[in-house]
């Protein structure tokens, strides 16, 4: 079946790069295979293969320097297929091509991999994302979404049937009873006569991520398909409202202070945005649909501009004020040039604003991303970078992006608090940073055990409920704050 599917692929792409193969002999499977083939057109159109163990594979692979694909199966990763869907699917709206947009879910995936060996998993993954690739437009315009999850872009002949049928014969290969993992796959219908290009794009960013986070028993991707014109329109309109708020500058900003641990000092006010005037609701539902629907760099540019513009018209206070940017933004060449060009009207700012990098685990790429970091850096800018011990990749995120300070996660201080070993590693975390000369700053402190938790561990500053909560009107921090928290003497 795998051979089957990559000659399929490399009748459309004339090739096939690094895909792990395991041969059956006399003696049973060989060990995991790295295969490539190609297709030689002057040479009688014969098929021409190469095979080499693992362990020789080197970086030269084709996917290897793309960070938009899976290494091993060439699957698009991330939005990089929510981008393609929405490019292709615009084509066709303008006549140019008859594509489809089909998505993909095997419930209980998850479960089933993490039953198999190593080099079943891979050589699973790969007849999977060959399958897919095999039977998308131009042999490589399918992506994966986590948790069992796939988009395939394909043509409108394509028997979506048969497409289930073999990812579900891949599945009962490696099962020993036989039975795998069951498939379901929808295709999607949406009317884009009165649909814009970008509102397209975003509508069907932010409806591919819903598809995405969907799970339980009662979940069938066939009500996605089936509702996805709705949901995309439902999207538009959202996107709509929002982008009026926006350039309406209809938000306001909340001001949240972070303090030395030590002394009671205020360092500077973390800018939090408020929508409708409510100063108690989070807005994290307003920030998430802006980052799946592509309108976070607008967002994040005009919040900029609202805290520079309060920074002038205050600057005789000298407060100093952190403004958050997304992930992705650090990633967005408009939004860069416009923060470059707001901060270059006063040159003074780099004394009073700050700039924290939100959302770090949707940087795609480090490298860039720290080229966007030095060039505020530069200009005499500080930089912190927030989530620090959410998530594994943490330690790489310090590694790559050159900083000035690190915001501890507050669920990561929480655990740390109750943790046997927390103590001694938010201990050893604060002489790390301290080492590469980097300051700290503890989320999520609520309480007084918590302060002098964290001040115990080395922690340079603190930011928490136990100082108040978000506030339009910054100074009254400083008239509300209980000093004794900071000890008589200091």
């Amino acid at each position: 079946m795998l051979v089957e599917q990559l000659l399929a692929v490399a009748a459309k792409k004339g090739r096939i790069d690094n895909t792990t193969v395991r041969l059956k002999g006399a003696e049973g499977p060989t060990p995991p295979l790295k295969f490539a083939g190609y297709l030689m057109p002057d040479l009688g159109n014969n098929f021409f293969l190469a095979f080499r163990t693992s362990s020789e594979v080197g970086a030269d692979g084709e996917y290897e320097s793309d960070s938009s694909r899976d290494k091993s199966t060439g699957l698009l990763v991330g939005d990089s297929f929510s981008g393609l869907a929405a490019e292709k699917l615009k084509e066709s709206k303008n006549g140019d091509g008859d594509t489809e947009l089909t998505l993909v879910n095997l419930p209980g995936f998850d479960s089933f991999y993490e039953s198999l060996s190593e080099e079943d998993r891979e050589v699973l993954m790969n007849t999977m994302g060959t399958t897919l690739r095999a039977n998308s437009i131009g042999g490589d315009s399918a992506g994966e979404m986590g948790d069992g999850k796939f988009g395939i872009l394909h043509d409108a002949d394509l028997d979506v049937a048969d497409l289930e049928a073999k990812l579900a014969e891949a599945t009962r290969v490696f099962d020993p009873e036989g039975k795998g993992v069951d498939v379901q796959a929808g295709t999607i219908d949406v009317d884009m006569t009165d649909i814009n290009d970008e509102d397209l794009t975003n509508g069907l960013v932010y409806t591919i991520n819903h598809f995405r986070e969907q799970s339980g028993a009662d979940f069938n991707v066939k009500d996605i398909a089936q509702n996805m014109d709705s949901l995309v329109k439902e999207a538009v309109s959202s996107l709509n409202s929002f982008r009026d708020v926006v350039g309406d500058n209809n938000f306001e900003v909340a001001f949240h202070p972070i303090l030395d641990v030590n002394t009671g000092a205020f360092h500077h006010y973390e800018a939090l945005v408020r929508f409708g005037g409510n100063f108690e609701e989070s807005p994290y539902k307003y920030i998430t649909f802006a980052e799946e629907t592509g309108l976070i760099s607008e967002f994040d540019i005009a919040m900029a501009q609202k805290c520079v513009d309060w920074l002038v018209e205050h600057r005789k206070d000298k407060i100093s004020v952190a403004v958050n940017i997304s992930g992705i933004s650090v990633d967005d060449a408009v939004y860069i040039e416009k923060l470059h060009a707001l901060i270059d009207k006063h040159p003074w700012l780099n004394e009073h604003l700050l700039f924290e990098i939100t959302e770090s685990a949707r940087v795609v790429d480090l490298h860039k991303a720290n080229a966007f970091v030095q060039s505020v850096r530069r200009k005499g800018f500080h930089v912190c970078l927030d989530d620090f011990g959410a998530g594994a990749a943490s330690f790489q995120y310090l590694s790559v992006l050159e900083v000035d300070v690190v915001k501890l996660d507050g669920s990561a201080v929480k655990n740390a608090q109750t943790a046997p070993k927390g103590r001694a590693f938010l201990r050893a975390l604060t002489t790390l940073c301290k080492t590469m000369d980097v300051e700290t700053i503890a989320e999520m402190v609520d309480s007084v055990e918590t302060l002098e938790f964290v001040r115990d561990c080395g922690v340079e500053y603190a930011q928490g409920f136990l100082f108040g909560k978000p506030n339009p009107d910054p100074w009254q921090f400083v008239t509300k704050l209980d000093r004794r928290l900071f000890g008589s003497k200091r």
